[in-house]
C-alpha cells in the first residue's frame, strides 16, 4: 500500500500528522527553500517525540539536510548532523550540478555507517540517464521526484505518463523505495498512485489554503488518508 508522508515543522504539526495517520513524519522548513533544513535541536525534538508518541512502529522520521550545492564536504558533514538525531532517513536534494559523482562518493561512506539516505531528484531537472545506477551503487536507501520550484507545478508539469512509469520501474529494478512530491494535492492523488510510489509527500496541499508556510490542516491530511 502507497504510504502518507506529511511535512512538519515542529511537534505540534508532528503530533497532528500522527493524530491523523501519516506514515512518514518528514522535517523540513518550508520557508527555506525546496527542502530546507530545521535546526538540529528541533530535528531531536520531533524525532524524539514521534519515537515515543507513535501509534505503531512501522511509522517513521525523515529529515532533509536543505537546499545545499553539491559540494561533497559540505553535504557529507550535514549528513552526519541529521543522521546523529537518529532520524529514519536521511534526504539529499540533487541540485544542478556537472559533477555528482565526488558527492556519491562521499555519501557512499555515510550509508556504510548505517545512514538510511534518500536522493531527492527534481523534476525541473534533466539528469543523466545512468544517475539512477549511481545512486544505487553509493547505497542509496531510496529515491524521491520532488519539485524545486514551488509554483503550483507538480512533476506531472515535466514528465509525461510514459516517462513516469518508466521513471517509477527504474526506481524500483534498482530494489529502492520510491517516493513522489511537489506541490500535491488531493486532487492528484487519484493520478499519482497510478505511478506505484513507496510513498506520497504533502505539505501546501495539506496547509491551510493551500500555502506551504501556513501550519497543516487536520481534515486535510485526514482526507488523503482515508483515499489511500
Amino acid at each position: 500500500m502507497t504510504q502518507l508522508l506529511i511535512s512538519v515543522t515542529d511537534i505540534k504539526e508532528a503530533r497532528l500528522a500522527l493524530t491523523h495517520g501519516a506514515d512518514l513524519i518528514d522535517l523540513k522548513d518550508p520557508r527555506q527553500g525546496a527542502l530546507g533544513a530545521l535546526p538540529i535541536a528541533t530535528i531531536q525534538e520531533v524525532v524524539s517525540f514521534v519515537k515515543a508518541h507513535r501509534n505503531n512502529p512501522q511509522q517513521y522520521t525523515s529529515a532533509t539536510v536543505g537546499d545545499l550545492p553539491m559540494e561533497a564536504d559540505l553535504i557529507f558533514q550535514q549528513v552526519l548532523a541529521v543522521a546523529s538525531t537518529n532520524v529514519d532517513f536521511v534526504k539529499v536534494g540533487f541540485f544542478e550540478s556537472e559533477d555528482y559523482q565526488s558527492c556519491l562518493v562521499a555519501l557512499s561512506e555515510s550509508a556504510k555507517k548505517g545512514i538510511k539516505l534518500i536522493a531527492v531528484l527534481f523534476a525541473e531537472i534533466q539528469y543523466p540517464e545512468y544517475l539512477l545506477g549511481l545512486i544505487k551503487h553509493a547505497g542509496f536507501y531510496g529515491v524521491m521526484l520532488d519539485t524545486a520550484q514551488k509554483n503550483g507545478a507538480t512533476f506531472m508539469d515535466y514528465y509525461t505518463e510514459e516517462q513516469m512509469m518508466s521513471f517509477s520501474r527504474r526506481v524500483k529494478d534498482h530494489a529502492m523505495v520510491f517516493g513522489l512530491a511537489g506541490s500535491l494535492g488531493i486532487q492528484h492523488l487519484e493520478k499519482v498512485v497510478v505511478y506505484t510510489p513507496t510513498y506520497i509527500g504533502f505539505r501546501g496541499g495539506v496547509s491551510v489554503g493551500n500555502q506551504r508556510k501556513l501550519s497543516l490542516d487536520g481534515d486535510k491530511i485526514k482526507v488523503i488518508r482515508e483515499l489511500l
